[in-house]
């Protein structure tokens, strides 16, 4: 009797912080734990010059790591005209597939608004210069984030990283031409709109993260999370799709590579 051959499931964690010390005593474990799990490519994420350049290295000693450089909002209060060169000259590495994170965060606060606005403001106009796709950063800023990139629509493209708006907010993000990346909280037990925003998300537009080490999925929640957990949001968001973990796979492999790579 003739069986078909399981395929590999094929995940991408499009959104870890892999270089922070927090791995730094386990990393290569760390790593061997999300093959195994799956995942066949991470995009490792900076948020301020030093974790943009750990990023970059993890790229370059790693075929299947790629690197983001950028300014989280909570670090825009250290930013200087000079960073602007310093990205500039990140990015021109091949493993550099887009600027950020970047964006704003309203719920700490941890820098002035204006000055937060501002780093962002920079940061697009070098996404502009330079074509690559940007990593958004939001909490409880979408009113402000939303029409900043609506003043650059056509010339802006990238990724609501783990997106906590409704549907409405999904639908400008999308009319933006922004992916929704969807992270641990999918698994939480009350996270009601995030999972209607699973279900409903365009599956051309469906990527799936960690933003490890933080916002670990259910069954670890409040422990260090890893790219290997990015399984177990595909798994949930599959479950609500009422699709195979394998069709999750692929379909995210595929935006991730339409955005990050082919673009």
């Amino acid at each position: 009797m003739n069986r078909e051959i399981a395929q590999p499931i094929m995940l991408i964690d499009s959104h870890a912080h892999i270089q922070l010390d927090r791995f730094d005593s386990d990393r290569e474990a760390v790593l061997d734990r999300a093959q195994a799990a799956g995942v066949h490519a991470i995009l490792v994420i900076g948020f301020d010059l030093d974790t943009s350049r750990g990023a970059v290295v993890l790229a370059e000693k790693y075929d299947y790591i790629y690197a983001t450089v950028g300014m989280h909002p909570h670090d825009a209060k250290n930013w200087e005209d000079e960073a602007v060169h310093s990205f500039r000259d990140l990015a021109s590495h091949p493993k550099v597939v887009a600027l950020g994170e970047m964006g704003l965060d309203y719920y700490r606060d941890l820098s002035p608004r204006p000055i937060q606005k501002e780093a962002f403001e920079r940061q697009l106009d070098l996404a502009e210069e330079l074509d690559l796709p940007i990593v958004i950063h939001n909490r409880e800023a979408y009113h402000d984030i939303v029409p900043i990139l609506q003043a650059r629509r056509g010339r802006i493209r990238g990724v609501m990283h783990c997106f906590s708006g409704d549907i409405e907010i999904m639908r400008q993000s999308l009319a933006l031409g922004f992916y929704v990346g969807i992270g641990g909280p999918v698994t939480y037990r009350k996270s009601d709109a995030l999972q209607e925003v699973a279900r409903k998300v365009p599956a051309d537009a469906l990527l799936v993260e960690t933003d490890c080490p933080w916002l670990a999925p259910q069954f670890r929640r409040g422990k260090r999370n890893e790219p290997a957990y990015v399984r177990a949001i595909a798994e949930k968001i599959a479950e609500l799709r009422s699709v195979s973990l394998e069709e999750i796979g692929e379909i995210t492999t595929q935006n991730f590579e339409n955005l990050f790579i082919a673009s």
